[in-house]
């Protein structure tokens, strides 16, 4: 039976997308930027294992000259950079390896995004890395999962369950294709995600910027300590909810709070900046900085959670300004 294995297990590679001239990256600074903070964390999660970089057509050798000799280099017709929600969701079973194909649509269709090219991607992909290619009906996308390799998967109800997604799925329909998907046996639903991830480059709600599996029975989850902030309440109804959930083997999950950075406004609009959205690779943590003062502290706790890894934070505002955090750019290739 194909499952999805957790993060913290061994890693073939990763993949990401690099960022080409588009609606998000709207002027030559904005992706000039944005090209820097990709290249940023694809030299972090090299330090630890391989790294695939996707890149548009014509813009190799502007990836080359940020990225160094080293990333792989594979051009295709691109849309956007998210590589955790355009890719494909490994899957394993022994020796076999499978990339399950969710329907993308732009996060639900939105009216900036454009899909044509991205939707072909996680395919794409699963044949390069030389995996049998899942498809799946339900419109979904890698951020919109967490596992914890056990039988238990984290979902949002805005996500899977929105009607920009899925109309006319019960909560039964998306749960009976996730497990058979990704190989779990139970869902904990969050009923949605941080409030900035409902404005215009958001993803109504992704999951993995609010919690995240960090062992088996260990759940993470992003808080907000500030009563000024509009996420002050929704995260602590969440930390509620996970401290009363029970995982696929029927444990109570310990709950560990992960405080918000101290900004709570960028540019006028309330920031998302979360420490959940980390990536954990090959003996590191690659992990969002926000030159804040609790960057420390995250590094800090993250070094206890994962000992024997060592965390490399790295400055996320550019990424998460756009729309994602680390984790949103990069996908593993689970090792077989």
């Amino acid at each position: 039976m194909f499952r999805m294995p957790p993060e913290w297990a061994p890693h073939e590679r990763t993949w990401m997308a690099w960022p080409g001239p588009n609606t998000t990256f709207a002027t030559p600074d904005a992706l000039a930027a944005a090209e820097r903070a990709w290249a940023e964390v694809a030299r972090a999660v090299l330090r630890f294992e391989p790294v695939t970089m996707v890149v548009p057509t014509g813009r190799a050798a502007r990836a080359r000259a940020l990225l160094g000799p080293d990333v792989d280099l594979v051009e295709r017709e691109l849309d956007d950079a998210w590589m955790r929600d355009i890719g494909p969701t490994f899957v394993t079973d022994g020796p076999r390896l499978a990339a399950v194909d969710w329907t993308f649509n732009g996060w639900g269709a939105q009216e900036w995004a454009r899909w044509e090219h991205d939707a072909k991607i996680a395919a794409g992909v699963g044949d390069l890395a030389g995996a049998e290619v899942h498809p799946s009906a339900l419109v979904n996308e890698g951020g919109g999962v967490h596992v914890d390799g056990e039988g238990t998967v984290l979902l949002t109800e805005t996500v899977q369950l929105g009607p920009e997604r899925n109309p006319g799925w019960t909560r039964e329909q998306v749960e009976a294709e996730v497990h058979a998907r990704l190989g779990t046996t139970k869902a904990i639903w969050l009923p949605r995600g941080l409030s900035a991830d409902y404005g215009r480059y958001g993803t109504r709600g992704h999951v993995d910027i609010v919690a995240a599996f960090a062992a088996p029975g260990v759940v993470l989850a992003h808080t907000q300590p500030d009563p000024a902030h509009p996420d002050h309440e929704p995260c602590a109804r969440n930390v509620a909810l996970l401290r009363a959930a029970t995982d696929a083997r029927g444990r109570p999950l310990e709950v560990i709070e992960v405080p918000a950075p101290t900004v709570l406004r960028q540019d006028g609009e309330w920031v998302d900046h979360s420490y959940i959205n980390h990536y954990l690779c090959n003996g590191g943590v690659v992990l969002c900085g926000f030159d804040d003062p609790r960057d420390a502290g995250a590094a800090a706790l993250f070094a206890d959670l994962f000992p024997g890894r060592e965390v490399v934070q790295v400055d996320a505002r550019t990424i998460f300004a756009a729309g994602g955090g680390i984790h949103c750019i990069t996908q593993q290739q689970p090792a077989t």
